[in-house]
């Protein structure tokens, strides 16, 4: 059974004025057999070095990586059960599909015919048949992505690493292509840890996501659990589109009930419900974040809220609302068929039963997840 830990890893490097600059810091990190791990966060935040570091491509300052219990110190690239697809598909144009295919094989001396067999099985698996014959060139972008996907399929590793594979490439495609990772996934069993800015594609792609930020862990769940309980700020404004809304200000009793104020002179009153008025006793008189997801935000069951429509994104089948509350901004999502335009006046509410709180210090959950 495979299993890669990364212990306490660290990796800097030289700035332009030769301070040293931290790519990922004391990471810890354990992926199981036949899991397929997702690392997600914004451009800088160690997402690409991570996979570098298990593919041996940079070497740690600090901690170890394992594979099956072995430490990967000193082992070269080509000498670790890993194969990795890079953001761009890296193909060698003066060779056919099957040569491209077959390339890394042949450079470790496998028998003809296992490359023939391996070349075969991946070409029927990615429907690349009709095209090995062809050069890089004559190939679409999805194309070559595949071939390229392919090439790390017939090398059949423990681990698979996948660095941003489909972000060159058009909507449609990335659709398709994902599609077709998914298949490959179920059917090969293998370990897999793909790199992505796209949270749509972690939340259809993982068994679990890897949030990361400057370098660090944020957290790590299945991609429900990271929507649904967010660790803290950055992991509730990282997942979701559009993003979380947060709203400033501070927990107080009133007429008996917990209120969260906010807004200009306090204006935007709502009370809490359920578990979050008794949890958050402690914290009133204590200034608060609430978080609020945009499908949390609704004109049904009585408004609570007072808001101004400013804008109309389209969206297809629904449309965000971005308003604006005493000051306030926030965007709601609602079907299609809910027109408005800038101006409008609303009555919304807010589903307070699913509001997240966090410290507008640490930004930590209120209260702290379980670790």
């Amino acid at each position: 059974m495979a299993r890669l830990v990364l212990e306490n890893v660290s990796k800097r490097f030289a700035g332009p004025r030769r301070e040293n600059v931290g790519a990922v810091s004391r990471l810890h990190l354990a992926v199981q057999d036949h899991e397929f791990l997702v690392i997600v966060g914004p451009s800088g935040c160690g997402k690409t070095t991570t996979l570098r570091l298990i593919a041996g491509l940079e070497t740690p300052d600090e901690g170890t990586i394992s594979l099956d219990g072995k430490s990967l110190a000193g082992v070269l690239p080509r000498d670790r059960d890993v194969a990795m697809v890079f953001q761009n598909d890296a193909l060698l144009p003066h060779l056919t599909v099957s040569e491209n295919l077959a390339f890394g094989l042949m450079l470790r001396r496998f028998p003809k015919e296992e490359i023939a067999r391996r070349v075969r099985a991946a070409a029927d698996m990615l429907n690349l048949a009709p095209l090995l014959e062809r050069k890089p060139p004559a190939l679409s972008g999805g194309e070559c992505q595949r071939v390229a996907l392919g090439r790390a399929l017939v090398r059949q590793p423990q681990v698979f690493l996948f660095d941003e594979p489909l972000s060159n490439l058009d909507a449609p495609m990335r659709l398709q292509l994902r599609a077709e990772i998914a298949a490959v996934r179920r059917r090969a069993g293998a370990m897999m840890l793909y790199v992505t800015h796209d949270q749509a594609e972690a939340m259809a792609l993982a068994d679990r996501v890897a949030v990361m930020k400057d370098g660090a862990l944020e957290q790590t769940a299945a991609p429900l659990e990271l929507y649904r309980r967010p660790a803290n700020r950055f992991v509730a404004g990282f997942m979701g589109s559009p993003p979380m809304n947060f709203f400033q200000g501070t927990l107080a009793r009133l007429n008996g009930s917990v209120v969260f104020q906010g807004g200009n002179e306090n204006r935007l009153a709502v009370p809490l419900q359920g578990g979050s008025a008794q949890t958050l006793q402690d914290r009133i008189g204590q200034p608060v974040t609430l978080g609020l997801r945009p499908e949390h935000i609704g004109e049904d069951g009585g408004g609570q809220v007072e808001a101004v429509v400013e804008r109309v994104e389209a969206a297809g089948a629904e449309n965000f609302l971005y308003c604006s509350s005493h000051g306030v901004p926030l965007v709601m999502r609602v079907p299609a068929a809910r027109t408005a335009k800038s101006g409008d006046g609303l009555a919304l509410r807010f589903d307070m039963g699913e509001a997240h709180f966090f410290d507008p210090t640490t930004g930590l959950a209120l209260p702290p997840l379980p670790q």
